[in-house]
């Protein structure tokens, strides 16, 4: 017995027998006549049959008998028992015999979609040739239309909802997502968020392929071996897994004794690569340095389908791009909450660490202060993030992204609010508030055992000011400096960065980090 006859919907419409395709009727209403009848899967009036397709001939029913005969050749032909019947009244396509494209994704939710392997889905989007029923357009069939144009829609909404789940699961490998993410654009889906991802997956892609041909041992040098340092007016992308399996993107920039920076809230290592916000950071860490830095997990280039996002997942996170990275002693810079996960990290291992370096940080998570309005202030936040995150709403951006750089310029601002829709989902940066939130290192900080720098700005909203000196209080021997600004993320031309760096070189110059990053792959 024969493959089960295919008929393809999802683009345009298709016969196959045996996978070989068949030649259908000239007559665009005979094809829209299939087509509806493999869609509806229910027995249908021959009068209503003829209002959709024929109410304007002399004859439609004579009509309808011709475009039936052509099609009982095609659909019957070959099958113990007729798939396509009628009767003086009605007329029925028994799909049970078919091998329908549709009816793999009619009914499919965004529940069903996540709950598939990530093979699954890409065999779904794969199933996609284009719109439903491309090219059988009936501007005279007014009802068909209505139909056609109702159900492309609803398999448009199915297919942007496979595609960004793929983009999703496979920003790990940039490569693979760029595709889903080309063809959602390509399909009517693209908006600035969208826009940006295929420009960042791009532009990650292209520094893969650039990795993949330094010769080993060679991070420092052009494809050609030549001494031009190349990672100074580039990056290097790679990727390792924690112990739960999610795997982090971390980024390697500069040359010299290395500096680890632990991920913070919203990072993107393509996109702060471009960023004004952030690109002043990342140049002037990277200048006589290797900077080290990933992306949280949940977060930019890293996976975002993580279960867990708790503090301890992040510590894990932070010694897996440690151990990656080769290093063995280093400078350690923790930026906001990532000072907690650097805090529980060097108390676990002393010996890792040269210097420990803490800029806008805490001890306790903002629910674990137990300061009443503070907490309404950050649980109504967390539902703002939920709906509004990635959204162009000045409401949003004026709670959240003037909290963080109130000093900035309309540039700034705008790229900022873009990083919200580059980052993280709604769901996950809601998910990653609420776990900073249950963030508790106070009763560690007695046991930091290495020389520590905590830095903050005086009048920073989004993490008060004094934390930052309940940070330095609790660590032996820790140095405190205040830094006049009200910006949490310190901005290039502001002069409270200049500070910053003046006292971090000062600070890791005194003794400098025991050993030059790794240059293994």
């Amino acid at each position: 017995m024969g493959r089960p006859l295919e008929i393809k919907v999802l683009g345009e419409l298709a016969v196959l027998r045996d996978g070989q395709e068949i030649a259908l009727p000239r007559s665009k209403k005979t094809r829209a006549l299939l087509a509806y009848l493999v869609v509806v899967q229910r027995r249908q009036r021959r009068d209503h049959l003829c209002q959709m397709f024929w109410d304007a001939p002399d004859d439609p029913r004579a009509s309808l008998r011709w475009s039936l005969s052509k099609l009982r050749r095609i659909v019957n032909e070959g099958t113990d028992e007729p798939c396509l019947t009628s009767d003086r009244s009605s007329v029925i396509l028994d799909t049970s015999k078919l091998d329908v494209d549709l009816l793999r994704v009619a009914h499919l939710t965004a529940k069903d979609v996540r709950s598939l392997a990530t093979s699954d889905i890409e065999t779904l989007a794969g199933g996609f040739r284009g719109r439903f029923l491309e090219g059988l357009e009936l501007p005279r069939c007014p009802v068909f239309e209505a139909w056609r144009i109702f159900h492309a829609d609803a398999l448009d909404r199915t297919r942007s909802l496979i595609l960004q789940t793929l983009v999703e699961r496979l920003r790990g490998e940039p490569e693979r997502a760029l595709q889903y993410a080309q063809t959602l654009q390509s399909i009517g889906a693209a908006d600035d968020q969208l826009s940006l991802e295929v420009k960042s997956l791009a532009a990650s892609a292209r520094q893969n392929v650039v990795q993949a041909r330094l010769p080993r041992g060679e991070l420092g040098r052009d494809v050609d071996g030549s001494a031009h340092a190349y990672v100074q007016c580039s990056q290097v992308i790679r990727y390792c897994r924690s112990p739960d399996g999610v795997r982090i993107a971390y980024a390697v920039s500069g040359t010299g004794p290395p500096i680890l920076r632990a991920a913070h809230w919203m990072s993107h290592l393509q996109y702060e690569w471009e960023s004004p916000v952030w690109r002043h950071w990342i140049d002037s860490l990277s200048s006589g340095h290797t900077l080290i830095r990933y992306d949280e997990r949940g977060n930019g280039l890293s996976d975002w389908d993580a279960g867990d996002l708790s503090s301890a997942a992040m510590v894990s996170d932070l010694e897996s791009v440690a151990d990656a990275s080769g290093l063995t002693a280093f400078p350690l810079l923790g930026v906001s909450q990532s000072c907690a996960v650097s805090v529980a990290y060097v108390v676990r291992h002393p010996e890792r660490v040269s210097h420990l370096i803490l800029y806008g940080g805490y001890a306790k998570g903002w629910r674990k202060r137990g300061d009443r309005h503070e907490i309404d202030t950050h649980e109504a936040m967390t539902t703002l993030i939920r709906e509004g995150w990635g959204r162009d709403n000045p409401a949003f951006r004026q709670l959240f992204t003037e909290t963080f750089i109130p000093g900035a310029s309309r540039e700034q601002m705008a790229w900022f609010n873009d990083l919200q829709k580059q980052t993280a989902s709604p769901i996950n940066a809601s998910r990653l508030h609420q776990a900073f939130g249950e963030i508790d290192v106070s009763a560690i900080l007695g046991k930091v055992s290495v020389p520590t720098l905590v830095l903050h700005a005086r009048d920073d909203a989004a993490v008060p000011f004094e934390q930052g000196k309940v940070l330095a209080a609790g660590i032996p021997g820790a140095r405190f400096v205040d830094l006049k600004s009200a910006n949490h993320i310190l901005l290039g031309d502001e002069p409270a960065f200049a500070d910053f760096m003046r006292e971090v070189r000062s600070f890791i110059s005194v003794a400098g980090a025991k050993e030059p990053v790794s240059s293994r792959p």
